[in-house]
């Protein structure tokens, strides 16, 4: 939409002439204006709030940028803008330009504008719903072709989103996107670790992570509790032992519950779920190949990364072979027995903590230091404390093969490593070996090369705007692929589901109540959806928390944090901005989205 200014209006600033405001083959459509004003874009009414008037104009720019196959938001002083319209002009493409200097609510707009697409500046090009962003890119487009492509008439896709990756961020951007109206399709394929190892729907937290990892921490607790009852008067005299395969069958039936509740979940959003590996083949096109083997191909006009990272491995003698990493730990069908565990990672040091307190003799081999990147004094005092708790560390050294002495369940291996400071070599013979030495991003094998996506060579990981967006416009991704990015699942379900609601439009909502399971009642089977948690806000004060209620296990730990919280102003929206630490009970306040008043069910169906 192309608003004409009336008469008499002088051009922009620095300009002696009109500006051109047709050029060539493109074209505006003219919102006519009452005599000596301006045409606006919207003209909500003034007895509207600034948000609902906000919202209203977001709704029509959303519109705007839906119904028009290229949207060129522009200033006609600007000479950025007048090459991208020559661009276009020169291509024969008919355009929708709006200039934002010769409307009365231009400002407003480019607000909103930057709040869509993270661009402040002009001009801000929008091709077949896929969002160019300026100048440069416009024309670095054109160079390879994508543009090209873009434009190609009425391009029919099967879906308006394609998600690659079932976990955390995936599952979250795909249903916020689903629920704002859009055709959603989710492509998630686990490929077995050489061990033989997959799971279902959830990706790494729930099935291989944060959830089986604070149970088995759990279990380890529950020892030391046994421990401490007998100060606290409990007798008994019964040996005490723990059965680890009672345990993984245990936890296995609860992440089993989880990856049911994901597929329903998207089943009642009508999101399409397809158990198949994700591989572009062409710009817009995607291939999925099921565990046959057999292909499907899906296009789509916005396209989703999520597809998180996997255990890295040594590149030694024997480590694929003969060790597991924490894709295979939580599903062992036998008690790993004497264990020595590679790496000083807070998953090195949370796997080595929970065998040893469910009795296991553990060693944890160190290259160099504990916990790198995070306070060095913090991490020595952890290192020190386990220390205490009969974790062996064996610091500066790295293994340099391993070798199986028996078959077995567990079997016998032995390890060999040198000294990091000189020339010292070690052996040691353990019933497992467990890698914990870092994460690689799971991007190498999806067909980027052919669509232009970059990717960093040595990591995999994927450099992205402050928007998510990837150097291909209709590409996006979320989560632990992301360069430079925090990681971890709170902040990936909160970036997929801003994601969603950038691309696809926002909503303004308020949300107040919910039931919840703590992880630590789910293996144990107490009351589900008994738990209960609670928010009122002063609507009329900017959503202020005015008052905030818990049922549930820790409930005075959890009000004290967040009474602080309200003395200093909580609102609503500070609440659904603030990142969880996964998996606990007081993080549900940051993702309540239901309202009492809705009267939807508020049952929960995974972590």
């Amino acid at each position: 939409v192309e608003v004409s200014p009336p008469h008499g209006t002088s051009p922009g600033p620095g300009r002696g002439a009109t500006p051109n405001r047709r050029l060539g083959n493109v074209r505006g459509v003219s919102v006519p204006s009452p005599p000596g004003r301006r045409a606006r874009l919207s003209a909500p009414g003034t007895s509207r709030s600034s948000s609902a008037a906000r919202e209203e104009l977001r709704r029509r720019l959303l519109g705007l940028i839906e119904g028009h196959r290229v949207v060129i938001f522009s200033k006609s002083y600007c000479p950025h803008s007048t090459r991208v319209k020559e661009l276009f002009s020169s291509l024969g493409v008919e355009c929708n330009i709006l200039e934002l200097d010769q409307v009365d609510n231009g400002a407003s707009v480019q607000e909103v504008l930057s709040e869509l697409t993270n661009q402040r500046t002009v001009p801000n090009i929008f091709v077949n719903k896929v969002h160019m962003g300026g100048c440069d890119r416009t024309f670095q487009a054109h160079q390879s072709g994508l543009l090209q492509k873009l434009l190609q008439d009425d391009p029919a896709y099967d879906y308006d989103l394609i998600v690659i990756g079932g976990g955390s961020g995936g599952l979250a951007c795909a249903q916020e996107a689903a629920i704002l109206g859009r055709k959603v399709l989710v492509l998630d394929f686990v490929v077995p670790s050489p061990q033989g190892t997959s799971w279902g729907l959830g990706g790494t937290c729930v099935n291989v992570g944060c959830i089986p990892k604070k149970l088995m921490h759990q279990a380890a607790l529950l020892g030391q509790a046994l421990t401490d009852s007998r100060k606290f008067g409990w007798e008994y005299s019964q040996q005490v032992k723990h059965n680890w395969g009672t345990m993984t069958e245990a936890v296995q039936n609860h992440i089993g519950s989880l990856n049911w509740g994901y597929r329903l979940s998207l089943r009642e959003k009508a999101v399409a779920y397809i158990n198949s590996y994700g591989e572009f083949v062409e710009h817009h096109k995607i291939k999925a190949t099921n565990g046959k083997g057999q292909e499907t191909c899906y296009t789509a006009a916005k396209f989703v990364i999520a597809t998180g990272e996997r255990p890295r491995y040594l590149g030694i003698q024997g480590d694929k072979e003969y060790c597991i990493t924490s894709d295979d730990l939580f599903s062992l069908p036998y008690c790993p027995g004497t264990t020595l565990v590679v790496g000083a990672s807070y998953v090195a040091l949370e796997c080595a903590g929970f065998l040893a307190g469910l009795g296991l003799d553990v060693t944890v081999m160190v290259r160099s230091v504990l916990l790198r990147g995070f306070d060095q004094e913090m991490a020595e005092r952890v290192g020190s404390y386990m220390e205490q708790h009969g974790v062996r560390f064996l610091r500066k050294f790295v293994p340099v093969e391993v070798q199986q002495l028996e078959k077995g369940s567990p079997g016998k291996l032995k390890v060999m490593a040198k000294s990091t400071e000189g020339p010292e070599t070690i052996e040691g013979v353990y019933n497992t070996v467990l890698l914990a030495i870092g994460r690689d991003s799971c991007t190498k094998k999806m067909g980027l090369e052919k669509i232009g996506v970059k990717i960093n060579e040595k990591s995999g990981k994927i450099p992205v705007n402050d928007v998510e967006q990837t150097n291909v416009p209709y590409v996006y991704a979320v989560g632990d692929v992301l360069e430079g990015k925090p990681e971890l699942t709170p902040i990936a379900v909160q970036a997929g589901k801003l994601l969603a609601r950038r691309l696809f439009g926002g909503r303004l909502e308020k949300v107040y109540h919910t039931l919840f399971w703590p992880l630590e009642w789910t293996v144990a089977c107490r009351d589900n959806n008994t738990c209960y948690a609670k928010i009122i806000c002063n609507k009329l004060d900017n959503d202020r928390v005015i008052g905030f209620h818990v049922l549930g296990p820790n409930a005075g730990e959890i009000i004290q944090g967040f009474a602080a919280a309200m003395k200093c102003g909580l609102t609503k929206q500070l609440l659904d901005d603030t990142i969880g630490i996964h998996p606990t009970c007081a993080e549900v306040f940051t993702t309540l989205q239901i309202t009492k008043a809705s009267g939807l069910d508020v049952t929960q169906k995974g972590c």
